[in-house]
């Protein structure tokens, strides 16, 4: 079974894998395994996010691929969007990373506090 025939069976609803199998290892590890964000969204918006890929994010292309506006293909991926966690790109610096920075004096003491409390 391919991800679409999963996709397909589960039709949007939450499911669980709990067995996985490595085919060239003969190695099979069971437990309760979450599938990727993307591999749990329709299929048809799996179509649509490996398109806009493909157009390196070019929102003129998807209008030509599928043929509809710009506000409808910005709606849609609005709707794909919000059910995706983000991973923070920027996230804050561990504690020890800036003690060991201020420690060899690549940052003033007064940006240790600002960076160790935080994003206001």
């Amino acid at each position: 079974m391919d991800w679409q025939e999963l996709t397909n069976l589960t039709d949007g609803q939450p499911f669980v894998v709990e067995r996985v199998r490595l085919t060239d290892r003969g190695i099979a590890i069971e437990g309760e395994f979450e599938p990727p964000q993307l591999a749990q969204l329709s299929m048809e918006d799996q179509v649509f996010v490996t398109a806009f890929v493909r157009c390196h994010g070019s929102i003129k292309e998807m209008e030509r691929i599928f043929g509809v506006s710009y506000p409808t293909i910005k709606s849609r991926l609005n709707r794909i969007a919000q059910g995706l966690d983000f991973v923070d790109i920027d996230p804050a610096p561990a504690p020890a990373d800036v003690i060991d920075r201020l420690q060899r004096g690549q940052i003033s003491a007064q940006e240790a506090l600002r960076e160790l409390a935080g994003p206001r």
